[in-house]
Parts: C-alpha cells; structure tokens; sequence
C-alpha cells in the first residue's frame, strides 16, 4: 500500500468525502453490494444507503468483493427506501434516480453542481427502483445504450454513474 500511495482506513474515514451517497434499493446480489462499496472506497463516497432487501455486512459473500471497504466506507440501513431518501433531503442531498423513466437526463447531459450533494439510487437487478423510491427522487439520468439489453448490472451501474460524476466535478 505505501507503493501505491494509498491512504489506510483511519486515513480514509478522516479525509474529506465527495458529497455523495450511494443507495441500494432492494438490490438482491451480495456481490452487487460489495462491489459498490468496493466502489464507494475508490471514488471517496460519503456513504452508502442500505434499503429494503439489500443485504448488509458483515456478511462472507459481500466482503468477497468489497476487499474490506465495508471498513472503510459508512453505511446505514433503512427498511423504507423513501424513509431513507426523505431523510438524505433533510441532510441536504438531491436525491438523483438512476432509472430509465420517461422523463430522463442522459447522463453525458448531466450537470453536476459542484455546491451540491447527491444521493445516487439504484434499483433492483431484475424491476428497477421501487415505485416507493420513484416518487422521492428530484430527477433521474440513464446511462445511454445501444445494444439489445437496455440494462446494466447494478454494480457496473454504479462506476458509471461515479465516475461520469468525479470527471465532471473535478472532485
């Protein structure tokens, strides 16, 4: 780690986050959850949001893909994704569904204000974000596609819609 310049764990939870949350609607996989917080670690995530279904650590399956990042990133659970969502509000986030809606920024469209948080949700593998969710969130973005599926796994998702956020912010 001291080759790579990587900063351990202490140094990780003490340093400066990016102003964004992740939020796992009722995502299935153990291993979708891991790797977002494997994903949250490596883009500076404030914290992940656990909701509904979505498995938490400790837990053997999600750490098999998390590589410890479970220790490194915050998270919360909470039984209602719109519970969660209201609450990340209140804490001062724009809460962005990452769904295909009819009413969508596509996601090379989106403008991240670099004076604003964002709470990113994303839904279940196999029926998207949950009607409950749908209704809390202040916009949505789609990652554009061209191929047959017109889907992403989440965990894919997830680097995507960081990354395009981080290279846009500059963060």
């Amino acid at each position: 780690m001291d080759e790579l310049n990587r900063v351990d764990i202490e140094g990780f939870k003490q340093q400066e986050k990016n102003g964004i949350a992740i939020v796992l609607d009722n995502v299935r996989s153990m291993h979708n959850v891991g790797s977002a917080f494997r994903t949250a670690d490596a883009f500076n995530v404030e914290k992940v949001v656990l909701c509904g279904i979505t498995a938490r650590p400790p837990h053997r399956e999600i750490h098999k893909t998390a590589l410890g990042a479970t220790e490194s990133v915050s998270w919360e659970y909470e039984e209602g994704t719109n519970l969660a969502l209201q609450r990340l509000k209140k804490e001062g986030y724009e809460v962005v569904g990452v769904e295909q809606v009819t009413e969508t920024v596509k996601l090379n469209d989106f403008a991240p204000k670099t004076d604003k948080k964002y709470a990113f949700v994303f839904g279940n593998e196999a029926f998207g974000m949950s009607e409950e969710a749908l209704g809390d969130c202040d916009f949505f973005v789609e990652i554009p596609q061209f191929g047959t599926k017109h889907s992403l796994n989440v965990s894919v998702t997830v680097g995507v819609v960081l990354w395009d956020y981080i290279s846009k912010t500059n963060a």
